[in-house]
């Protein structure tokens, strides 16, 4: 039997990366698709990927009026929602004294406020004994070198999930936090990584990880799906890192 039948989820930052696969992964265990993200074309280019389990959303989660139509139009369309994965996100790597206002203001925008609203408007649709599984992230935890911003928006997260799991405890509505390591996705192109250092890059990350490699974005999804499904069922406010053991060192 499919783990999420029948199930209703939705994915903000879903076009892409591991948004994308998670996606894939709840629409392989029968669950409705829908996702969010900022370009129509990719969005378009994912459900063709996902397939016709998928639809989606065109939109800025840093706007709580986005969530708000995006809840609205789910409410009409299927009556409700029971899984919310807050996704999106965007990393720029500066040292601090060189971070500008605007970069800032997007990590927090995304990262952080994105989430935070999110969940807020989309908490009135969401069943009662769903799930909300939230992106974190290793650098919320371990001194990476010009993530002190992209930090401190992760650091944030994790505090959401702590207030959230005990805020709709009666709702029997469980929230997580998944936070990946190093994942060899299409990100590591926005960071500046160039296709020939690629194997380099993933060398040099390699080494620092005990698990000697850097994670695949299937492996995240299918972590997504464990705190998402009822395999995680007695699973509340905790930080489920997936990142190959790296915030041990």
């Amino acid at each position: 039997m499919s783990l999420l039948n029948d199930k209703i989820g939705l994915i903000t930052g879903g076009s892409s990366g591991i948004g994308l696969a998670i996606a894939k992964r709840f629409a392989a265990e029968g669950a409705r698709v829908l996702i969010s993200g900022r370009r129509a074309d990719a969005i378009e280019e994912a459900i063709r990927q996902i397939g016709d389990r998928a639809s989606g959303f065109v939109g800025d989660v840093a706007d709580p009026v986005f969530h708000g139509l995006v809840a609205d139009e789910i409410a009409e369309r299927f009556g409700g929602l029971d899984i919310y994965v807050a996704n999106a996100g965007i990393n720029t790597i500066r040292h601090s004294s060189e971070v500008s206002e605007a970069e800032y203001d997007a990590q927090f925008g995304i990262n952080a406020r994105g989430a935070f609203f999110g969940v807020q408007k989309t908490a009135p649709i969401l069943r009662d004994g769903g799930a909300i599984v939230l992106t974190g992230s290793l650098a919320s935890e371990k001194v990476l070198d010009g993530h002190a911003v992209y930090a401190g928006a992760k650091a944030a997260i994790n505090a959401f999930a702590r207030s959230w799991a005990l805020e709709f405890k009666d709702r029997r509505i469980r929230v997580n936090v998944l936070s990946p390591g190093p994942t060899d996705t299409a990100i590591l192109d926005k960071l500046g990584v160039p296709p020939e250092q690629r194997s380099s890059f993933a060398e040099a990350m390699a080494a620092a990880i005990p698990l000697g490699r850097m994670g695949q974005a299937d492996e995240l999804a299918n972590a997504a799906l464990f705190l998402a499904s009822d395999a995680s069922s007695f699973v509340t406010g905790i930080n489920l890192r997936v990142d190959g053991g790296m915030a041990l060192l």
